[in-house]
């Protein structure tokens, strides 16, 4: 990618500067109930039903994370005990950023205003965002656009309260199938994947890549 200088920097948060525990907490909570051997295909059913809870009309982040793991503990013919989902829902606030994020922002924040968009409870985000320890210009949820991403009604809202264009903004994810191919159909020409393992690599949406948020700093030139 040329050299380009954004008049915002957007960020997922969730997996891209905020360490997602969410799997984390599934194991610990369903330890007594899944086997050793099993709980890779428990939690990666989990992670597949949130994604699918998200698709249509906005629902409460609590209500996404409570029938996700209601509908894995069916499939995977596990133990669902009433209250699990609000206890997985409730350890979110209470998770930090990656060890690179709050370094490799500072580099940013000094020259771009840096924008949040995350498919985050409007309460809880706060809460992950402080913990980084850099200022934000702004963050926007999901629970705000009434529409979680991919869909581009989330990015829709986040540019309608910028009062920018698509073309005006850097937008930095992890995820190819939460950001960057949407970010791509919305006509979001710069855009940084930050490989943290989570998704393999497609060119075809053209990023550029960068290992950590430490590295992007040099992608703005500085």
């Amino acid at each position: 990618m040329s050299l380009f200088k954004p008049r915002y920097i957007t960020f997922d948060c969730y997996g891209t500067l905020i360490n997602f525990e969410m799997a984390n907490a599934a194991r610990a909570l369903y330890a007594d109930r899944v086997a050793a051997e099993d709980m890779k295909a428990f939690t990666d059913a989990f992670a597949a039903y949130r994604l699918d809870e998200i698709l249509g009309a906005w629902k409460p982040y609590e209500q996404v994370v409570d029938n996700a793991i209601r509908r894995t503990c069916k499939r995977c013919n596990v133990e669902y005990r009433e209250g699990d989902g609000k206890s997985i829902y409730e350890q979110v606030p209470t998770w930090g950023p990656h060890p690179d994020t709050s370094a490799g922002l500072a580099k940013v924040a000094k020259e771009f205003p840096l924008v949040g968009l995350s498919n985050a409870a409007t309460a809880q985000i706060p809460h992950n965002i402080e913990r980084i320890g850099v200022p934000f210009h702004a963050v926007y949820t999901a629970e705000q656009a009434q529409a979680y991403k991919p869909r581009m009604q989330a990015f829709e809202y986040m540019l309608d309260q910028l009062g920018c264009a698509p073309q005006d903004i850097l937008h930095v994810s992890s995820s190819f199938r939460y950001d960057l191919m949407t970010a791509h159909d919305l006509g979001i020409k710069n855009k940084v994947w930050v490989n943290r393992g989570h998704e393999p690599a497609n060119p075809y949406y053209n990023y550029t890549e960068i290992k950590d948020i430490g590295g992007l700093a040099a992608v703005v030139g500085l």
